[in-house]
């Protein structure tokens, strides 16, 4: 039997499910998922394994017109998503009815990979809506297939994983067949605590954030963390701390939680708030940080 692999990558506004689907995908927590909008920054490869496939599957943040250098390098991960694709995902939610940027919306109608054309969150809608939607996307976009999903609910998940199967081209694997991700160890300690940042903190604060592991060391029993979270001024470090320290306390529980289910062993993870003044327009800073490269 042939063996199949290929690079399916998702896009689409900020907020539609793409982090959601891909998670439902892999079957691991891979990829940030809050009800804020442009929580993804990086482009973030998961791949599923079969004895006789293997999809490698790209999140890649929403598409944006970007207003600073981070938005900017954001954006070049969402360009390189089209360079690369075997299959093309482009993602909308029930009631969207344009992309953020015509120039993507473009490439899209042009593409000469296939399409499928994702319409998520039909749990929220009925059948009237949807048929209408299915409708004006099918005009929009004559080159796609279209499929109804509710990526939250996990309705026609395995339905369209299949139909990306049949589409990729015979391959032999591109990864290791025991290989989840192309990320290390601390990028995901970092999207852990940067998740309960998002979650907890409102305003700016969230999207003024970037977080460095420093410190990873795994013993047998026990993953030891130290992390920093860095803010662009002195008040956003303050409400990142709380009172006594409140705050940040609560930022490292749930972490800690949420990295022992995704390790299968005990944290121990300390947390220390810096100052790295208008990191998000500092191209050497955006370098360090895995944005411009």
């Amino acid at each position: 039997m042939a063996h199949k692999a290929g690079f399916v990558n998702i896009i689409g506004n900020p907020n539609v499910g793409k982090s959601t689907l891909m998670n439902a995908f892999i079957g691991e927590k891979l990829s940030i998922i809050t009800s804020k909008a442009q929580t993804t920054r990086h482009r973030i490869l998961g791949i599923v394994n079969g004895d006789d496939f293997q999809v490698i599957l790209s999140d890649t943040p929403g598409i944006i017109k970007p207003a600073y250098e981070l938005q900017e390098s954001m954006m070049d991960f969402v360009k390189s998503a089209f360079e690369d694709a075997d299959v093309l995902i482009y993602m909308v939610e029930i009631g969207e009815k344009d992309l953020k940027d015509e120039a993507f919306f473009n490439k899209i109608t042009n593409a000469k990979i296939p399409i499928l054309l994702l319409i998520n969150k039909i749990d929220q809608s009925n059948q009237e809506k949807l048929e209408e939607q299915v409708q004006f996307w099918s005009q929009k976009v004559p080159n796609a297939e279209i499929y109804p999903i509710s990526a939250l609910e996990n309705f026609n998940v395995k339905e369209v994983f299949g139909r990306i199967v049949e589409l990729l081209p015979d391959s032999p694997p591109f990864y290791p067949k025991d290989q989840l991700t192309d990320k290390p160890e601390r990028f995901f300690v970092n999207e852990a605590i940067r998740e309960k940042i998002l979650v907890h903190y409102k305003k700016e604060i969230p999207y003024s954030v970037e977080v460095e592991t420093e410190e990873f060391v795994e013993d047998d029993d026990i993953i030891r963390i130290r992390s920093v979270i860095m803010v662009e001024r002195d008040s956003q470090k303050g409400i990142i701390i709380g009172h006594k320290g409140s705050a940040l306390k609560r930022v490292g529980t749930e972490a800690r939680k949420e990295l022992e289910k995704f390790f299968g062993k005990k944290i121990h993870i300390e947390l220390y708030v810096k100052i790295n003044k208008n990191w998000r327009s500092n191209e050497r800073q955006l370098r360090r940080f895995g944005y411009n490269n």
